[in-house]
């Protein structure tokens, strides 16, 4: 772990001021790192900034300004003449070496005068990036169509045109030694619960690294510290209007810089089984939606497990079922067909990750065709084995949390693995070990599988039911009663 250093303060000399920041900012070295001397009445004025990060237009228009700057108030000093000069809407004084890398490495222009102990910092950041458009993940039928980007100013910009509430928090704080990632939690105050705003900002300034190399992901790790466990503790969103939503629910959201998902906390296991779709439909045809969403993720655990433990006990099927269950030999054992099924399907899933648009179609067309084909042709799978890994695979997809599904996935293999070995026993075992394994966690002091375990009526309906805005209702400290939550 890294101590903090004693911050090192600006002196009123800027010859030395300007060597030091010459040797750390790497001038004449790194080509992105600019500097430009300027005179006002005779006063040497000096300026840093980043080429990549800040808007040109602005570095030029404080140029000439300060150029222009030649008849000063003599009741002034030549700083606060230059302060008042400078037209922008984000003028901060920085007082220490620190501080000054701070803000020319986050895409500010830092402004240094001659006979001052300290400098001005102008916000003309302008970082590269893509417009706010859809999330391919969370696409809706209706409902906008902006999304996050990698900018995090566009990002809080999103949240505030659709909360104008005077109580909206957005706390900026950084992380990484080197990296130096800014990171934001924001909050309405008075709503979210202060004693879990107040674990959030510590457990992100108590973390001592390099960078955030994966931003949000090494954030969470960092927050959390979950370990080898595969369920998501927090959720990811890249949907304005759903990190909105949640805000006015009483959770905390975590923004960080150059990643398109906000963090949404807490998450219990029912937040990541809601979907936007639900709630821009009417109360009925959004429940209808919801109870087919659970019917598929509940599918997606559970359904090749059970029908392989109908293949090897028959005599349980009534005769009016009796058509379930393969009706040819194999030299694969079933349970065996099944696996290697699921992680052709993982194959086929992770190509087409990696697979351009142009021919991801085509290698859909060989994938169903040629391989699921030949592969009952031959002999390697029952036609129902194929059935129903697609169905079972259709609810992994139909999941809107995507790292929700890849956890329900590890689930069902142990649960088919415990079934192949131990039959009916390992089903149950399998099946009340994962959902005790379930209750047994908690996200930032919320139980993970409220409010089913522990019981509460009102919000299990409300999770049940999508029911009238009007009948929503709101719980401070983020456990949400209502279908304000997506």
């Amino acid at each position: 772990m890294t101590t903090s250093k004693k911050p090192t303060h600006l002196t009123n000399k800027l010859v030395t001021n300007s060597n030091i920041l010459t040797d750390k900012l790497g001038y004449g070295v790194s080509f992105d790192i600019g500097k430009r001397i300027v005179y006002v009445n005779k006063v040497e004025v000096q300026l840093f900034y980043v080429n990549g990060l800040t808007d040109t237009n602005f570095i030029q228009r404080i140029l000439d300004d300060l150029i222009g700057l030649q008849i000063v108030e003599k009741n002034k000093s030549i700083f606060k003449n230059i302060e008042d000069t400078i037209v922008h809407q984000s003028v901060e004084i920085v007082l220490t070496i620190e501080d000054v890398l701070k803000k020319v490495l986050s895409g500010l222009i830092v402004v240094l005068v001659d006979g001052e102990d300290k400098a001005l910092a102008v916000d003309v950041r302008s970082y590269p990036g893509r417009g706010p458009t859809e999330p391919d993940t969370e696409r809706v039928v209706r409902g906008s169509r902006d999304g996050f980007t990698e900018n995090i100013i566009n990002n809080t910009g999103l949240i505030r045109r659709r909360i104008r509430d005077e109580n909206l928090r957005n706390e900026i704080l950084s992380v990484g030694e080197s990296s130096k990632t800014d990171v934001c939690i924001s909050y309405i105050e008075g709503l979210a619960n202060e004693g879990l705003v107040k674990e959030i900002r510590d457990r992100i300034n108590g973390i001592h690294c390099d960078g955030l190399s994966m931003s949000d992901k090494k954030l969470e790790e960092f927050i959390l510290k979950q370990g080898y466990n595969p369920f998501p503790l927090v959720r990811y969103s890249e949907r304005p209007d759903v990190i909105a939503n949640h805000i006015l629910e009483g959770h905390v959201c975590i923004i960080v810089d150059t990643s398109p998902s906000v963090i949404i906390t807490p998450a219990t296991y029912y937040h990541h089984m809601q979907h936007a779709e639900e709630f821009r439909q009417t109360p009925s045809v959004g429940t209808f939606l919801r109870w087919v969403r659970y019917i598929g993720i509940f599918m997606s655990v559970f359904l090749l497990p059970f029908w392989l433990l109908l293949c090897n006990y028959p005599e349980v099927l009534p005769k009016s079922l009796s058509y379930i269950g393969p009706k040819e030999t194999s030299n694969i054992p079933i349970y065996l067909q099944l696996i290697i099924a699921d992680v052709g399907i993982e194959f086929l899933r992770m190509a087409s990750i990696h697979t351009p648009n142009a021919v991801s179609t085509s290698m859909g067309i060989i994938a169903a065709v040629l391989i699921g084909q030949v592969a009952i042709d031959v002999g390697l799978f029952q036609p129902e084995v194929v059935l129903y890994t697609a169905v079972s695979m259709i609810g992994s997809y139909a999941t809107p949390s995507y790292e929700l599904a890849l956890a329900n996935k590890l689930a069902k293999f142990v649960i088919l693995i415990l079934t192949a070995i131990l039959g009916v026993k390992g089903f149950m075992i399998g099946s009340t070990l994962l959902i005790l394994f379930l209750a047994s966690l908690n996200t930032l002091n919320t139980p993970y599988l409220w409010p089913f375990i522990p019981f509460d009526f009102k919000a299990f309906y409300h999770l049940v039911i999508r029911t009238k805005a009007s009948e929503s209702k709101q719980n401070k400290g983020g456990k949400t009663i209502g279908d304000a939550s997506l």
